[in-house]
């Protein structure tokens, strides 16, 4: 059966495969556009086995908010230009428009969620066929706050998510969320931060002081106040505002509001 162009168009902007692998796929399939369908798709699962022990470190990481809710995605790749590339960020772009219209519970069911008459799964593991690198949906995070605002960082590598407990004006919102992303909070408070990082700042902070030849009776105290000092590098609130290293983020936002607080905090980078 002759394969026309027109085929092979249709097929392509079914798949998103390059020219060539389409017309194979029909020549493949005698012609029959659903079996190219499936062969295309099979490809990119057989790519996606032969490349799953390789490491995609670059990718595209978009986040999206609007009025009480938001969300955050990153889906991964090998090579930097393939990040860059329009049709892997507008893949992204759309992903990350069905994380933030069905707001899942987690990044499974994110990947379970139908897209284009497939689940997002699927059509993750095709792009592996389609680019010919390993893609993946590394991460999703999202935020249900009374008001809510996502910050993109040029370069689509670091984005954050922040939610408040009540309405903000937009260039505060802002600032807080320019905020998380320069200086990589890992808590909104000391009371979001893991009692198994606590004890273990406590225990770096004692043999510090030990080696240093602080006396024994003192070493507790010591790390103590070394946490503290941990507290205010680390969590959202307590860390120096960006924009004026004299008061902390709690203090600049009392100043707008003396109730306004950060509810949620979202980070994710590909620049770890």
């Amino acid at each position: 059966m002759a394969i026309t162009a027109a085929d092979v168009k249709k097929l392509r902007t079914a798949t998103n495969a390059g020219m060539m692998d389409c017309k194979k796929a029909l020549q493949e399939a005698d012609g029959n556009f659903d079996e190219a369908v499936k062969i295309i798709r099979k490809k990119g699962l057989a790519i996606a086995n032969k490349r799953a022990d390789r490491t995609a470190k670059e990718g595209c990481v978009l986040a999206k908010a609007d009025g009480k809710k938001g969300a955050l995605i990153a889906l991964n790749c090998e090579t930097d230009f393939v990040a860059k590339n329009d049709s892997f960020v507008s893949l992204t772009q759309s992903i990350l428009d069905i994380a933030f219209d069905a707001m899942p519970a987690d990044l499974e069911a994110l990947l379970n969620l139908p897209m284009d008459g497939r689940t997002v799964k699927d059509v993750v593991l095709e792009q592996n066929g389609v680019i010919g690198e390993k893609v993946e949906l590394s991460f999703y995070g999202k935020v249900e706050s009374e008001a809510n605002i996502a910050y993109i960082h040029p370069g689509n590598k670091l984005a954050t998510l922040i939610g408040f407990n009540k309405a903000v004006e937009t260039q505060v919102e802002k600032d807080i969320a320019m905020q998380a992303a320069a200086m990589a909070p890992i808590a909104i408070d000391k009371d979001g931060i893991a009692q198994d990082i606590i004890d273990r700042e406590l225990e770096v902070a004692k043999d510090k002081a030990k080696q240093e030849g602080k006396p024994e009776a003192m070493l507790d105290k010591i790390a103590q106040g070394r946490l503290n000092k941990f507290y205010k590098e680390v969590t959202l609130l307590n860390q120096a505002f960006i924009k004026e290293n004299k008061q902390s983020v709690k203090q600049y936002l009392q100043e707008a509001d003396k109730d306004l607080t950060v509810t949620e905090l979202v980070r994710f980078t590909l620049n770890a």
